[in-house]
């Protein structure tokens, strides 16, 4: 059950109803995000005006859209977030079985050195940002300009950040309701 109030999809301002009724039937995360935004729509709408940009190269980001993707997933996975895992933002650079269990592995050989430093950093980040020391970033410059350095810290911070509010908002169903 949300802890906020999931206004009912009639009652929604323009912006929040199209987000809720473009959603697929059984995209009931969007739907509940949708929902749980009624009381301050422009937040969310000013949130994804800088997310979806930079997520999807829109004039703003410079990072490769599969190595957003892959960071994405492995977020994913690891703030336990079965909707954004089963998400699919890039089809066309990762494919089905990377985004079902590869990003599981992700010091796996189907990744590029590249891809595999980007996760290893999404897991530090994520799990123990302490641990990311001068050594870290060192070794992060071996693959990534520092504007690229930059945008991958801050992509993968706003990944980890939305999906635990959500999670905190309970705004994903954790069983099934039938």
């Amino acid at each position: 059950m949300s802890r906020v109030t999931l206004a009912d999809p009639k009652t929604l301002p323009p912006f929040l109803r199209a987000m809720h009724d473009d959603a697929k039937p059984e995209d009931w995360g969007t739907k509940h995000t949708a929902r749980a935004f009624a009381s301050h729509p422009e937040l969310l709408k000013s949130y994804l005006g800088f997310y979806l940009p930079m997520h999807k190269n829109l004039g703003v980001g410079m990072l490769e859209p599969r190595l957003k993707e892959l960071v994405r997933l492995r977020i994913a996975t690891l703030n336990g977030c079965a909707t954004c895992r089963s998400a699919r933002l890039d089809p066309e650079h990762v494919s089905e079985r990377e985004a079902a269990t590869g990003v599981d592995a992700p010091d796996g050989q189907e990744f590029s050195p590249r891809e595999r430093a980007a996760l290893r950093f999404a897991d530090r980040l994520a799990l123990d940002h302490h641990a990311i020391d001068d050594v870290a970033i060192r070794e992060m410059r071996l693959h990534f300009t520092e504007p690229e350095l930059l945008e991958l810290m801050m992509m993968t911070g706003q990944y980890i950040g939305f999906g635990r509010v959500a999670a905190v908002l309970r705004l994903e169903e954790t069983a099934c309701p039938i």
